[in-house]
């Protein structure tokens, strides 16, 4: 088996080409080092939603809907407000329905540390330093460095995200991937066979503003067909369906995590995250483009501003000088 890690260029901007066994990644930096492509070249799949005739700047237009983006912070806050114990921030209004959205980390250019072969893997290490430098900084002025590690192995891919406060105030954590998965993600396969299992809990009811009401709806036939691994993901519309996230099970063994599998051939995608990431949210972009979104998050919807126990929201802050790291694996069988 062959391993390499290189770097190279995607219309004049830096990447990491990463390969081992079967499997192709490619890391943009460019793009808050979002992973643009992932591939099982062995059994065609093409993972992550990839459109090649894009260019960097379109890519960044819409940095959320392609491949495997990492948002700081995650989600909606509602009418921008984010509150923590030692201030509040007031975030522009970027969502429609007049919250902000998805904050600024995925739309920045990061910075390559390293790219290289370590035993049987290709390793491609990525940071953003966060401080006075950044635009946003006169609106959020809590510096940060976040730290990613992409290893791609025969096994698949492993990811590993650290954030650390480097400021002297209390910084609001809470971190989701706005993963991307085509469907169909075999050549020549059709929507109409994809599959996706979800080990989902409790659903959140949302407003008409998507923000949480802190009530719960009971399972109809739709949610239970997460839970059975039923549920078509594409070619009618998922507009945010939002749970806790529950621990079930993979091949014997307790799964946390999502699975795709095309009906047809049998093969799927397979993506655990640690048990940090306590929410799911599930959408498809209306289901008519051919991909969906299995979004893991360590924090629920608006967080720091909902009037219920951290246990339940998922709020945490790092203080000064403090680091957190959560994982995830995606590979295919």
């Amino acid at each position: 088996m062959s391993q390499s890690a290189i770097i190279t260029t995607y219309k004049e901007k830096d990447v990491i080409e990463l390969t081992s066994g079967r499997y192709k990644a490619v890391v943009a930096p460019f793009l808050g080092s979002n992973v643009m492509r992932l591939q099982d070249i062995e059994n065609e799949i093409e993972v992550f939603r990839f459109d090649e005739s894009l260019t960097p700047d379109e890519l960044k237009k819409s940095a959320e809907v392609y491949g495997f983006p990492t948002l700081y912070l995650p989600n909606r806050l509602n009418n921008g407000v984010l509150k923590t114990s030692d201030a509040t921030y007031n975030f522009p209004l970027n969502d429609p329905l007049g919250n902000h959205i998805h904050g600024f980390l995925h739309k920045r250019e990061h910075t390559i540390v390293s790219a290289e072969v370590i035993g049987e893997t290709a390793v491609a290490k990525t940071e953003y330093i966060y401080d006075e430098n950044d635009e946003f900084y006169s609106i959020y002025p809590v510096s940060f460095k976040a730290e990613y590690t992409f290893t791609l192995s025969a096994e698949g891919l492993s990811y590993e995200f650290k954030m650390t406060n480097t400021s002297d105030k209390m910084m609001p954590y809470g971190v989701c991937n706005h993963t991307t998965i085509n469907g169909p993600f075999l050549k020549g396969a059709q929507g109409k066979d994809v599959r996706l299992y979800v080990p989902v809990g409790e659903k959140w009811k949302l407003d008409s503003k998507c923000i949480p009401t802190c009530e719960f709806l009971p399972h109809t036939n739709h949610e239970k067909q997460y839970l059975t691994g039923s549920q078509v993901p594409v070619l009618h519309d998922i507009d945010n369906d939002v749970f806790f996230a529950e621990t079930g099970e993979f091949e014997g063994r307790p799964f946390h995590g999502a699975i795709a599998t095309d009906e047809a051939s049998g093969k799927k995608i397979v993506y655990e995250v640690c048990p940090e990431f306590k929410y799911w949210v599930i959408w498809n972009d209306h289901g008519d483009k051919e991909y969906f979104c299995p979004e893991p998050s360590t924090w629920m919807i608006d967080a720091p501003n909902l009037p219920i126990p951290a246990s339940e929201s998922g709020y945490i802050e790092l203080a000064p000088g403090e680091s957190k790291t959560v994982t995830e694996k995606i590979y295919t069988v």
